[in-house]
């Protein structure tokens, strides 16, 4: 990600970005801060009102008074306890809501965002900003606003009747206020450097923490826990030095706001005791003055605490409003139609002059012309890196062409809605994903007003009811035991609690629910056993029919149907035709074949030990 400038100063206009996320809250707010200017009233009167009961009550000896100083001392804490609860109803609102508005926000981004932004930042940044860092922003903004106000208005009430009643001694206890402010100054920028740097090591580690726990199993295959570990620690150890330093410069500032306050008082002290001395002041004034000068420093030390977590909290801020600002790369263009989002496509797809680079330094697919017939499928064969998912990945407009256009149905893609292009488009993976849930609900993605009738039909239409609704063991489809619950069994996180061949199938009957006009299969048969591919492939064979379909072909026993094979090498097509005519033309995609063909031969006789070593291959 972008590194940002820790040289930069506390950014105001950055905190009103993220106050408007309060602003349905605006009532909760104002009465939160209300009710802490109350609060800091009560405590800026509470030293006069025991300095008048030492001089009208103690020292003249007039008890009579007492009962009038209690009540009126009862009566301000009375309502101070009662503002207090108070202010927690009101600051937990607003401190929740606004954890709920950021993060709102923030998510709803995130599917706005196009896949460019996720090929650039890691899962476990994004789950930090998400997380911690809104945690953490809610909260400086609603609590750190409470000690805020309370600290001005206890401050400024404080001076002010400090200066009424006595301006010399007022003017001695604030002499240590310009120096505390010039120390905050000094302080600011080292502490806000040091929060920053702090912060960037924290989204490394969310970063590793998430990638290790993603790719646990190849970490454990591969023994090297150790090494991870290792690597953790590394990083553990950055983060912990710069926590340190900045916690070290933090422990640095506020004694010295405590001491500066020290001072001030020590100085009311000794000036005021000469003044008692000499019959110019009384002692009730006195009193008052040395609690006064004593609480007028504790808001500030408050204040450079908030100051403090202000200024670490930026941090994380920055990131936030940054992620929250981040502009989709792929968007609706000026010209987009309206209204059409339901509008289903005939699905015909021509490339013209297309070429394409991920990071602008070497294309990955040039001058790539390509005219795909409404209702044909297309197959795409090649290396890694030929360019067969790029091809892919343009024709659904998860990236637009660096060079040439796309027309869908005779329009320029860029024209249409996304929604319209999307809501036409059906996308069956590798390594297919399942949300948390039951079958049914994974299903229903396909078209969430379907019923239960239609989607037992597009399970059925995908191969998928049998092993659904069999018990376990005992369905009708070799290699798929069945579930228990049907429709109602839960497949766990990412679909764990299925095989691979389960959860594709349910996969393709999501497909089939969606209806969608254009269908990609990016390898759908290449991560099940031979039994399972059979059924996938009968599945797939359902699916394509009156759709467009692009296949990306990992077993090209897969495609022998297709209407026209690519053969990728280098971003470029290197032969091109149906699967006869390339086997004929004895190029390329033929020895790929009768290599791949030796291969299925060698798996039909030794079965899936041949089958494990494809894949620790």
């Amino acid at each position: 990600m972008e590194e940002i400038d820790t040289r930069q100063t506390l950014k105001l206009g950055l905190w009103r970005e993220l106050l408007k996320f309060a602003a349905p809250y605006k009532k909760d707010f104002i009465s939160l801060c209300a009710i802490m200017a109350f609060i800091a009233a009560v405590d800026a009167i509470q030293p006069f009102l025991t300095g008048w009961a030492v001089d009208r009550v103690a020292i003249a000896g007039r008890l009579d008074r007492l009962p009038l100083f209690i009540a009126v001392y009862g009566t301000l804490m009375a309502l101070q306890a009662y503002a207090i609860k108070r202010f927690h109803d009101f600051g937990g609102t607003v401190e929740m809501g606004m954890n709920y508005g950021i993060r709102a926000a923030a998510f709803e981004k995130l599917q706005q965002l196009s896949f460019s932004y996720y090929d650039r930042t890691s899962a476990g940044w994004i789950t930090a900003r998400l997380t911690s860092d809104v945690g953490k922003i809610a909260d400086i903004i609603t609590w750190g606003m409470v000690d805020l106000v309370w600290g001005a208005f206890m401050m400024l009430l404080s001076a002010v009747l400090m200066l009424l009643t006595d301006w010399r001694l007022g003017l001695i206890a604030l002499s240590a206020l310009p120096v505390l402010v010039v120390v905050s100054v000094l302080f600011e920028r080292g502490i806000l450097e040091r929060s920053r740097v702090a912060r960037r090591q924290n989204s490394k580690l969310t970063a590793a923490f998430s990638e290790n726990i993603r790719g646990v199993r190849a970490v454990k295959t591969l023994v090297a826990e150790e090494r991870q570990g290792s690597a953790f620690r590394g990083l553990s150890e950055t983060m912990r030095r710069a926590s340190v330093r900045q916690a070290m410069l933090s422990a640095v500032y506020l004694p010295l706001v405590v001491f500066l306050g020290s001072v001030g008082t020590s100085l009311s002290l000794w000036k005021g005791g000469e003044l008692v001395l000499a019959g110019g002041l009384s002692l009730g004034v006195l009193s008052a003055f040395i609690m006064s000068a004593g609480r007028f420093f504790d808001p500030a030390t408050d204040l450079a605490r908030v100051i403090a977590d202000l200024q670490y909290a930026q941090a994380s801020a920055e990131r936030v409003i940054g992620l929250i600002k981040t502009e989709s790369e792929i968007v609706d263009g000026p010209t987009a139609l309206a209204g059409s989002g339901r509008r289903r496509l005939r699905g015909e797809i021509e490339f013209e002059g297309v070429s394409f680079s991920y990071d602008k330094k070497r294309e990955v697919l040039t001058d790539f012309s390509l005219r795909v017939p409404a209702g044909s499928t297309i197959a795409l064969v090649g290396e890694t890196g030929s360019g067969k998912s790029t091809i892919v990945n343009l024709a659904c407009r998860f990236y637009e062409p660096t060079k040439g256009r796309i027309l869908v149905d005779g329009a320029d893609y860029r024209e249409l809605p996304l929604a319209l292009l999307h809501g036409n488009l059906g996308y069956v993976l590798q390594q297919p994903y399942l949300f948390s849930g039951s079958v049914r609900d994974n299903i229903r993605y396909g078209r969430l007003d379907a019923t239960e009738a239609e989607i037992e039909a597009a399970a059925r239409a995908a191969r998928a009811h049998d092993f659904i609704a069999g018990s376990p063991g005992g369905a009708d489809q070799p290699g798929l035991p069945g579930l228990e619950g049907g429709y109602a069994a839960q497949v766990g996180e990412g679909g764990l609690l299925l095989s691979t061949g389960q959860k594709q199938l349910i996969s393709l009957a999501r497909a089939i629910l969606a209806d969608p006009a254009v269908l990609v299969l990016d390898e759908a048969t290449s991560s099940v056993d031979t039994e399972t591919e059979r059924l996938v492939q009968d599945a797939i064979a359902a699916v394509l029919k009156g759709r467009t379909s692009f296949v990306v072909a990992h077993r090209l026993s897969t495609i022998q149907e297709a209407d026209l094979i690519l053969v990728m090498k280098d971003g470029r097509v290197v032969e091109k035709g149906r699967h006869a005519e390339l086997i004929e033309a004895g190029g390329y995609y033929r020895r790929l074949y009768q290599a791949q063909f030796a291969r299925d031969e060698e798996r039909s006789l030794f079965g899936s030990e041949v089958d494990e070593e494809d894949e620790s291959a």
